[in-house]
């Protein structure tokens, strides 16, 4: 049963972000492709990588993601900031462009969150994260790499 329906709500929100990515993608100049949607997404939880970082993390060259990066930079979704640590290598910072774009995608979880603290008693939202606290911070160790300060409202 458990199995059913956790598979069942990460289907719906693929669904819907997958219809999302598709709207926002255009064939025009300086709009994102799918793998360049993509690319933004993993930046956006990899939290300001090295171009490195961001290579090991896909499983790609570092001259394919350094492709990839100067294309989004280009486009205005991506700028390089030198390292406070070591001035020679740069961090992967999503711009303000990003932000406006991510805003739409971010529109549908917005809106189930509203319906379930509608629909749902405080104590049932409140078990429900701690639920998923426990499943983001202890049954989920392959995406330690994601950052954990996200917004979650």
């Amino acid at each position: 049963m458990i199995e059913n329906s956790l598979v069942e709500v990460i289907d719906r929100f693929r669904f819907q972000f997958f219809r999302r990515i598709f709207d926002q993608v255009h064939e025009r100049e300086g709009s994102l492709s799918a793998m360049e949607a993509f690319a933004v997404e993993v930046i956006d939880l990899l939290d300001c990588p090295t171009i490195g970082q961001f290579a090991d993390f896909l499983g790609i060259s570092q001259s394919n993601a350094t492709y990839k990066v100067n294309s989004l930079i280009r486009k205005g979704y991506l700028v390089r900031q030198n390292s406070e640590v070591d001035r020679r290598e740069y961090h992967l910072v999503l711009s303000e462009k990003y932000r406006n774009y991510m805003n739409l995608l971010t529109s549908y979880e917005k809106t189930v969150i509203n319906r379930m603290r509608e629909r749902l008693p405080q104590e049932d939202l409140e078990t429900f994260d701690r639920v998923l606290r426990v499943m983001a911070d202890e049954l989920m160790p392959e995406s330690d790499m994601i950052k954990k300060d996200k917004e979650t409202t």
